[in-house]
């Protein structure tokens, strides 16, 4: 027997029709790439997005079509957000930090039909349109005044084509679902694989982030998501903070620590995130400067551990809870939160900091476990660590365009690739990565490829790429190579040897010359034993 509710489904375009009837005139402001600050009410956001779901329709992007953007965090990559979503297209964030040929390839596998980009980015878009297979439209988000000349195909300016759409239109109602968001990991073994959200579980996780015991986000709230909007949708923000009526800030291009500063004290923001990277420059900034922030009250930081002293720090000089969360594309991307529970209400700041170093605990909507490598469920005693898995209704139960995964088993639980702890109160923390990737200021790099570009270079018989830690980026790679007999090939050579086959952010910051690598009776190269044996080297960008 079915229960007698009405069956209104849950869609993107649900959260903005919210802000916009029940908050219309709560702020969205943005620094524009351009340079000056934006600032319009949710009701003008709305309407935008209701003009532009009419543009794309010109454009002919039809039901379930891709719809790419390579853009800051500003109103107009908001408005994409809902326009396309809404409209029933595909909207699909592209991280214009991964390597030029990572880029095409994830245009192409995505099959974006219209391309949106940022001034930022012309010259970049520029470079690989000749790659692009499916792209009939590039659309450039700015106005006539700033219009770049560019080679690109028939280039539009997102203004003017904003100017001649008409905002009649109404946002369509169809099954929940339907997909809405499509975002690529960063490839860290092989090509990047494709996560399609849906509107049900885009809307499920918007609902869950906003809790108390989550990000905490009231409609008397300021949110500035520092985290770009094309890494995981801004792990939520425009999405959750539309659903509460809360004041939306958004950066812009400038993530340095005096230009978040100003963001953040002039717009009174009170809730913030991004990865420890972007509030190393903040606390560096604050300290030089001799400023303190007084309306934030809470930082969601993730993308990887969050060092102990940068919580005592936000906590201690600035009266700054920090909040440590973690989760991945593949989880939409929240996936566990460290927030206080019963019986931590009498911590001292010590007590906290020492709680806060572990990523923290699911909220409702994830399950998590531990396993061996028999698949055998551990204890959750904080000393047992294994496998990391996970389910839910906003993590993949597949990846786009691929046929199977090893990291889905029959049970419906996706294994992460993390091994983890867990605590007595549910608390996990990360303890290492079965594969050997290296996260670098929030971000991932593929150990093997850098491996298999440095074996390409003629005087190199084999090399490892190991993470080593780095005050500021967490981990950055080292490169320890074994030369060719006779070679006398230099540290500085090899690393000029990179230039082109990977992001400049990716190359190794140090290379060590050994006779030889160690490896496993298999003949794999053993890495446990080189960062054990290197876990103390001073990389020279330290």
């Amino acid at each position: 027997m079915e229960g007698l509710m009405m069956g209104t489904q849950l869609l993107v375009s649900s959260l903005i029709r919210n802000a916009a009837a029940n908050h219309p005139a709560t702020e969205v402001v943005s620094r524009s790439v351009e340079g000056p600050i934006h600032r319009y009410g949710y009701a003008d956001l709305e309407r935008r997005a209701r003009r532009l779901a009419n543009a794309l329709r010109e454009l002919g992007v039809g039901p379930s079509e891709r719809v790419g953007t390579l853009a800051w965090n500003t109103w107009r990559h908001v408005e994409i957000y809902y326009a396309s979503s809404g409209s029933g297209a595909v909207c699909h964030t592209i991280n214009p930090r991964l390597f030029a040929g990572q880029i095409a390839y994830i245009v192409n596998h995505g099959e974006d039909k219209v391309l949106f980009l940022d001034l930022t980015f012309v010259p970049l878009v520029e470079q690989l349109a000749d790659r692009f297979e499916t792209v009939e439209a590039y659309v450039i988000m700015t106005d006539e005044a700033h219009m770049p000349e560019t080679s690109l195909p028939g280039a539009l300016c997102y203004e003017t084509l904003m100017a001649s759409a008409s905002e009649d239109f109404e946002w369509p109602s169809f099954d929940e679902n339907t997909a809405s968001t499509l975002c690529y990991s960063s490839g860290t073994t092989g090509n990047p694989k494709g996560v399609l959200y849906s509107h049900r579980s885009t809307v499920l996780h918007a609902m869950s982030a906003a809790l108390p015991d989550v990000i905490n986000v009231a409609a008397t709230d300021t949110t500035m998501p520092v985290v770009p909007m094309f890494h995981v949708n801004a792990w939520g923000f425009p999405y959750f903070t539309a659903m509460m009526g809360a004041k939306l800030v958004l950066p812009g291009p400038l993530a340095d620590g005096a230009s978040i500063y100003q963001m953040l004290e002039t717009e009174r923001v009170t809730i913030s995130a991004g990865v420890p990277t972007v509030w190393l420059g903040l606390l560096q900034y604050l300290q030089e400067s001799g400023k303190t922030l007084s309306t934030v009250k809470r930082l969601v930081i993730g993308g990887s551990a969050v060092p102990r002293a940068m919580i005592e720090a936000f906590l201690t000089r600035h009266g700054v809870e920090v909040r440590h969360a973690w989760g991945m594309t593949e989880m939409s991307p929240l996936g566990t939160i460290n927030s206080p529970t019963h019986g931590t209400g009498d911590e001292t700041p010590e007590q906290f900091c020492d709680r806060q170093v572990k990523q923290g605990r699911v909220f409702f909507g994830v399950e998590m476990k531990i396993v061996d490598d028999d698949d055998n469920e551990l204890p959750e005693d904080g000393v047992a660590f294994g496998m990391l898995k996970v389910r839910g209704p906003w993590v993949c139960r597949s990846y786009y365009r691929e046929s199977g995964s090893d990291t889905h088993d029959d049970k419906g639980w996706f294994a992460t690739g993390d091994v983890a702890t867990i605590d007595p109160r549910r608390n996990m923390q990360v303890t290492d990565r079965s594969k050997d990737v290296i996260k670098s200021g929030g971000e991932w790099i593929s150990s093997i490829e850098l491996e298999n570009i440095a074996v390409g270079h003629p005087e190199i018989a084999e090399a490892a790429s190991i993470g080593v830690r780095h005050p500021r980026w967490d981990e950055r790679p080292l490169l320890v190579a074994v030369r060719r007999e006779g070679s006398e090939l230099t540290r500085e050579a090899l690393l000029a040897y990179f230039d082109g086959k990977v992001a400049r952010w990716w190359v190794p910051d140090d290379v060590v010359f050994v006779d030889e690598l160690p490896h496993t009776a298999t003949g794999k190269l053993l890495k446990m034993q080189l960062r054990e044996e290197y876990k103390d080297h001073v990389l020279p960008t330290a």
